[in-house]
C-alpha cells in the first residue's frame, strides 16, 4: 500500500483529534500519536475498537461518543443500528463507495433497479439507491413488502436489476413468473444481501434457476463500503480503507491466509472509525507488501460464531462450503463435542432425492478438509435439520 495513505490518515486523525474529544481520548489512553503514523507498524500500535466500545461512549455521551470530528450541519443523515449506535452520515459520494460493486457488475446508464432495502433507520437502502444513480442507473425505491405491486412494478417498468435480501428476491422472483408466466422475467442481475445458512450455494441455485448473474459487497454501517465482489474470490478491498485480520483477543495482526477479525481504518477521518473491529471474520486472500489486506474472503462468520476444535478455529462458512462442493447437498451442520479428551467434529448432510449418498459423504469428507483444515470424524446422512438451526453446534461444555 502507498506511503501517501499513511500520510494521509497522520493528517486526518491528527486533526480530527482537535475536533472529537472522543477520539482525542482514545489515542491518549493508548499513548498514540496519529501525527506519527508512516506505516502499518505504526497504525498498529494503537488498540482495537470494538463496537461494543463504541455503544458505551455513545451512551455515556450521545450521540456520537465524542467522535464526531465534523460539524453537525455538516451531517445530513444519522443512521441507527442495533444498539442503538449512531452513524453520522456526510459527504461520501456513490454511497459512500458502494457505486464501485454496480461498476464491477457494469450496470449503470440504462439500467432500471428496483431496490428493496429498508429506506428508514438503517443505511443499506439509501447507500443502495445513492450508489446505484452514481453509477448512472434508475433507481426505483420499492423498499420491503408490497409483494403482488412490487412484482407488477419489475413487469411493467421493465426492471433490469434488483437489490434485495436472498430471500425476498426469491419471493419476489417466483411471484413475477407465478402471476405473468416466465417470459416476463427479464431480470438479469441481482445484487443479495448474504444471510445465515448456505448462501453461497443459494446464489449458485439462483443464477441458475432464473438466469441472473448475483453480486455482493461488504459494508458496514460505520465504515460504508469495505470490499466489493468483482467476479474474482472474496472482496476486493476499497482503495481508501486499510485492512487487517487481526487476532480477535490481542488486536494483532495473524498470518496471511488465516482468519480472525476485519479490522478496517477509514482514510476520511471526518467519522474516525481508526483500528475498528467489524467484529466479522474473514481471511485475507490477497496481501500488499506492507501486510494489509487487498482482497478478503467471503465473511466466515462472527467472531463469536466459530468453534475451536483441535486448535484450529472451525467458522460457519466451512458449513456452507461443505453443501457447494457435495452433489446433491441441500444442507448441512457441524456438532462438536469432547470425547475422551479429544475434540470431535460430525457432519450431518441433508440431499436431494435421489443423490449419491456414498459420493456426497466422500465429497463433504473431502471439502470440509481442504476448508477446515482438520477432518470431520463423522459424515451422516440425515432426512432434515432442525429449521433454522446453526451451521455449527458446539456441545463440548455440555
Amino acid at each position: 500500500m502507498s506511503e501517501d495513505i499513511y500520510k494521509d490518515i497522520a493528517q486526518a486523525y491528527a486533526a480530527a483529534a482537535e475536533r472529537a474529544p472522543g477520539l482525542k481520548s482514545r489515542f491518549a489512553a493508548a499513548g498514540f500519536d496519529p501525527a506519527a503514523v508512516r506505516s502499518l507498524a505504526d497504525l498498529s500500535r494503537l488498540p482495537v475498537m470494538k463496537k461494543e466500545e463504541l455503544l458505551k461512549l455513545q451512551r455515556a455521551n450521545p450521540p456520537f461518543g465524542g467522535f464526531l470530528a465534523a460539524d453537525l450541519r455538516d451531517v445530513g443523515r444519522i443512521y441507527v443500528s442495533p444498539g442503538p449506535i449512531f452513524e453520522p452520515s456526510l459527504s461520501g459520494g456513490g454511497g459512500h463507495g458502494l457505486d464501485l460493486l454496480f461498476r464491477s457488475a457494469d450496470v449503470g446508464a440504462g439500467d432500471i433497479i428496483l431496490n428493496t432495502w429498508m429506506y428508514h433507520l438503517v443505511p443499506a437502502g439509501l447507500l443502495f439507491d445513492e450508489a446505484a444513480q452514481a453509477a448512472g442507473a434508475t433507481v426505483i425505491p420499492g423498499g420491503v413488502g408490497n409483494t403482488e405491486l412490487q412484482a407488477q412494478i419489475i413487469v411493467e417498468t421493465g426492471v433490469t436489476s434488483i437489490c434485495a435480501s436472498t430471500a425476498f428476491f426469491l419471493t419476489l422472483a417466483d411471484k413475477v413468473i407465478e402471476t405473468y408466466g416466465r417470459d416476463a422475467w427479464k431480470v438479469k442481475t441481482a445484487f443479495l444481501g448474504g444471510e445465515m445458512g448456505d448462501w453461497m450455494a443459494k446464489r449458485r441455485r439462483i443464477e441458475a434457476d432464473y438466469g441472473v448473474s448475483t453480486w455482493a459487497a461488504y459494508a458496514t454501517a460505520d465504515l460504508g463500503l469495505v470490499g466489493y465482489e468483482d467476479g474474482g474470490d472474496g472482496y476486493v478491498v476499497h482503495p481508501d480503507r486499510v485492512v487487517q485480520i487481526c487476532d480477535p483477543v490481542s488486536g494483532e495482526q495473524v498470518a496471511h491466509g488465516e482468519p480472525g477479525e476485519v479490522v478496517v481504518t477509514a482514510r476520511d477521518a471526518t467519522w474516525p472509525m481508526i483500528r475498528f473491529g467489524t467484529g466479522d471474520s474473514a481471511f485475507a486472500l490477497e496481501s500488499n507488501a506492507d501486510g494489509t489486506v487487498s482482497r478478503i474472503s467471503a465473511l466466515q462468520g462472527r467472531v463469536g460464531a466459530a468453534v475451536k476444535v483441535r486448535e484450529i478455529f472451525v467458522y460457519p462458512r466451512v458449513i456452507e462450503e461443505v453443501v457447494i462442493g457435495t452433489p446433491g447437498a441441500k444442507a448441512a451442520q457441524a456438532v462438536v463435542t469432547r470425547e475422551n479428551d479429544r475434540d470431535m467434529i460430525r457432519l450431518s448432510l441433508v440431499l436431494e432425492d435421489g443423490a449419491d449418498a456414498s459420493a456426497a459423504e466422500t465429497a463433504a469428507a473431502e471439502t470440509f478438509k481442504l476448508h477446515a483444515r482438520i477432518r470431520a470424524d463423522d459424515v451422516s446422512i440425515v432426512s432434515e435439520l432442525p429449521e433454522n438451526s446453526e451451521l455449527i453446534i458446539n456441545q463440548k461444555d455440555g
